[in-house]
């Protein structure tokens, strides 16, 4: 697996959720599915091109993907982080609110009549992990093959973020994306960003839940939020995000040094200018970010 078949893999993503889109549009009128089954879905076109690309390489998906041992100590201290890191990405959900809609909020009213346990599995559990087998096992390690730690990092990061086909949520993925691949870096296991990820999500939906908004009210309360205050929250969550993500990184820091992975860490940074034989950017790349762009642009002129 190198970085030409990633970026046909990422295609081959972005074209099979097009084509499924245009698809479900046409049966809308006699077929319709529900948040449950979107949510499958979508899970499907992240894992079968990427699955098939690893298996047509004769890749060890565990071996490739990284799913090694780590020790509890850091498991502990991921999940810390995690926190941490988490008004960093409010923050930027916020300052992506200014400019257009918060993406969950528009499904929140469906994701509220579905079960509690249903959505906790597929958003908690089964997604984060499918999302983290692809993109911090097998886009990152693809990527990493043939271009530079710096090059996998940022690349990587912008594919989990383009994923979800939307600007807000594209927004804080891009910055989860690479402190995930930090962590995988800091501890050498794919299991630290499954973790993170896990505990992300999962603590997203038990909110979602306990406050119980519907569409509407989240609407109301959006509607009534003014610029001032918006500015007023996004200058507080700004101090507060400063101080977290600066622990964030201190804990980083730890996990390395207690996995005895420091050099790994550093390695992201001080290889950023080598140079390797293969392309990292090709053809298919580019193709598939400018439809994601155009999707992304026409539904928000949609809207």
């Amino acid at each position: 697996m190198n970085a030409k078949k990633v970026n046909w893999i990422f295609l081959a993503m972005v074209l099979l959720n097009i084509t499924l889109v245009v698809l479900l549009l046409v049966m809308y009128p006699v077929f319709q599915l529900g948040i449950v089954a979107n949510l499958i879905v979508s899970q499907i076109i992240i894992l079968v091109p990427a699955l098939i690309g690893v298996l047509a390489g004769r890749e060890n998906l565990i071996e490739f993907a990284g799913f090694r041992k780590f020790k509890i100590s850091s498991a502990l201290m991921t999940v810390l982080f995690t926190f941490l890191f988490m008004p960093l990405v409010t923050l930027i959900n916020m300052i992506s609110m200014c400019f257009v809609d918060n993406a969950v909020a528009a499904v929140s009213g469906e994701i509220l009549d579905t079960p509690f346990f249903v959505i906790f599995t597929l958003m908690g559990i089964l997604g984060p992990m499918s999302e983290e087998l692809v993109c911090r096992g097998i886009v990152y390690h693809g990527y990493k093959r043939t271009g530079t730690m710096m090059q996998a990092l940022l690349l990587s990061s912008m594919i989990f973020a383009l994923m979800h086909m939307n600007f807000n949520q594209a927004a804080y993925a891009f910055a989860i994306g690479v402190a995930m691949v930090l962590l995988v870096e800091a501890t050498g296991s794919i299991w630290s960003s499954i973790l993170v990820h896990v505990t992300f999500n999962s603590q997203q939906v038990c909110l979602m839940y306990l406050v119980d908004y519907g569409e509407q009210q989240l609407q109301e309360a959006q509607e009534a939020l003014t610029t001032d205050m918006m500015i007023l929250a996004i200058s507080v969550y700004l101090v507060i995000a400063a101080v977290t993500t600066s622990l964030a990184g201190c804990v980083l820091a730890w996990i390395a040094k207690n996995e005895k992975r420091e050099d790994n860490l550093r390695a992201i940074w001080k290889t950023r200018k080598f140079k390797k034989e293969g392309k990292v950017i090709t053809v298919p790349l580019l193709i598939a970010i400018v439809i994601v762009f155009f999707v992304m642009s026409l539904e928000v002129l949609l809207a």
